[in-house]
């Protein structure tokens, strides 16, 4: 770390307290969490109702999912009894919608599909203009009597799993004919599409699909399981080489580069992890990408998730069971634990907070998580430390840079200069972390956190390139330049309240 006379970065975060933010997230980018409905009937601590849900920290709320009937060809209620209130029923519908009387910032839709409703009766009813149109006019009547937002689209997938060819171009279809009803009444209509180049080329019109869909929900998980039987990341970063493509930063590239509006895509981010049994117990180092493992899997102690371990069951094992032993993965920037020949690859906090620095890098619209009910909304576990180690070694970096320490020493010698900018200011080039002052939500709250700090990340990282390539080519500060380095200055150097 450079020490000396030239710059002091203080980034601030907009902390979220709980309950007293009714506005919301301040950043401006979509934070739209997911609601699994069925986490109502896990066991306790885990076991996640609607009033569990902290609002200040989404934009919108996705509740997961509505079916598709298909001798009606109309929307339909997987679970009458969690989701309407009739017969002493759960009330879900009405007990989620109720948010926006007090939470106004909040935008509550409706997802249909999911893995379960599979792919086949999609196909028959967008393939019939009879039956998207029973269709159409079905969901507009479901959403204005539930008093949802909008609508979510999660087919998986048209063209697969027993899908026609013809899926790609009726998909669009469908999209866009519900488009123009949504239209009267401000309805939202989103689709959660696959991250794999092969289901991506296969199924979606990208153009097309851009052109009618208000926000596209990437799918940014689930490139790696144990049915490749090798031990892999969920949701790497970045690929193992040059050649891999399954990873998060070549599927925004993809779909940026084939149609997609950066300020319509949404980063997906998992709130668990997959599992592996390794073939060989006896193996000393995991390598993502190389080390087997068996078809088998095992489940976390309280979801009960096939091939699944939710980030709570993960953080309470890591309180509660000594067996468990911390790995990093740099590479792919992905933790895992091990316990003998178990493994389980997840995200947390650090790897949460890189996905949002990738994502910010390509001004993407926001984030999508699957699913919050993962998250240790309870609170019972400890805050992990190393949430931002990666932002300050990248700080830290750019004060090792040639140049960058050549421009300090030459800014040292021009006191025209420093007068003019930068005072008296004489203190050390630090990242400020916020301290973490919350229990509950960690996933979800570092999101927001790792958004700001990208945000001033960029700013003082402008600014040093600015100054570096103003003293290189032999400038000074001229008064037209002021008022661009004086806001640099002010956001970057003093922080708010000066």
């Amino acid at each position: 770390m450079l020490y000396g006379t030239f710059l002091f970065l203080s980034v601030t975060v907009f902390l979220i307290a709980d309950g007293t933010n009714i506005e919301g997230p301040k950043h401006g980018k979509v934070a739209v969490c997911y609601v699994a409905s069925w986490a109502i009937f896990r066991d306790p601590p885990f076991n996640f109702a609607v009033s569990d849900i902290d609002p200040s920290l989404c934009t919108h709320i996705v509740y997961a999912f509505a079916g598709l009937d298909e001798e009606s060809s109309t929307i339909k209620s997987l679970d009458i009894w969690l989701d309407i209130e009739r017969d002493n029923g759960n009330a879900a519908y009405k007990n989620l919608t109720s948010f926006k009387k007090y939470h106004p910032h909040i935008k509550i839709t409706l997802s249909l599909g999911g893995w379960n409703e599979g792919s086949v009766k999609f196909s028959r009813m967008a393939s019939d203009k009879w039956k998207r149109a029973k269709f159409v006019k079905s969901v507009t009547q479901y959403l204005e009597k539930y008093g949802f937002d909008g609508l979510n689209v999660m087919w998986k997938y048209p063209t697969l799993r027993g899908g026609r060819p013809e899926d790609k171009k009726n998909f669009v279809i469908l999209i866009k004919e519900l488009k123009e009803a949504f239209i009267p009444y401000g309805y939202i209509l989103s689709a959660t599409l696959s991250n794999l180049k092969e289901i991506i080329s296969a199924a979606y019109d990208l153009e097309c699909l851009n052109r009618h869909l208000d926000l596209i929900y990437l799918i940014g998980y689930d490139y790696n399981g144990p049915w490749d039987k090798i031990v892999g990341a969920s949701a790497p970063l970045r690929g193992l080489s040059k050649q891999d493509i399954r990873n998060v930063e070549y599927t925004i590239k993809y779909m940026l580069s084939h149609g997609i509006s950066p300020d319509k895509l949404v980063l997906g981010l998992q709130l668990h992890g997959k599992t592996f049994i390794l073939k060989d117990p006896d193996v000393k180092n995991v390598e993502f990408g190389k080390t087997q493992s068996e078809s088998e899997v095992f489940t976390g102690p309280y979801l009960n998730g096939a091939n699944m371990y939710g980030y709570n069951e993960v953080c309470l094992d890591l309180k509660n069971n000594s067996k468990w032993v911390y790995y990093w993965d740099k590479v792919s920037s992905t933790p895992y634990l091990r316990d003998g020949s178990r493994i389980v690859s997840y995200d947390d906090t650090r790897s949460i907070a890189n996905k949002v620095k990738l994502a910010m890098d390509y001004n993407l619209a926001g984030f999508m998580i699957w699913s919050i009910d993962m998250d240790d909304f309870k609170g019972v576990c400890d805050m992990p430390n190393d949430t931002y180690t990666d932002f300050i070694e990248r700080v830290s970096d750019i004060t090792k840079d040639k140049l960058w320490q050549d421009s300090v020493k030459n800014l040292n010698s021009q006191a025209d200069l420093e007068g003019k900018i930068y005072g008296t200011l004489r203190d050390k080039l630090i990242l400020r972390i916020p301290k973490k002052n919350f229990k509950n939500y960690p996933l979800l709250r570092t999101i927001h956190e790792a958004i700001d700090i990208t945000v001033e990340e960029k700013k003082i990282a402008d600014a040093m390139k600015l100054v570096s390539t103003s003293l290189r080519e032999g400038s000074r500060v001229s008064e037209t330049q002021t008022p661009c380095y004086r806001t640099c200055s002010e956001v970057c150097f003093y922080g708010p309240g000066h």
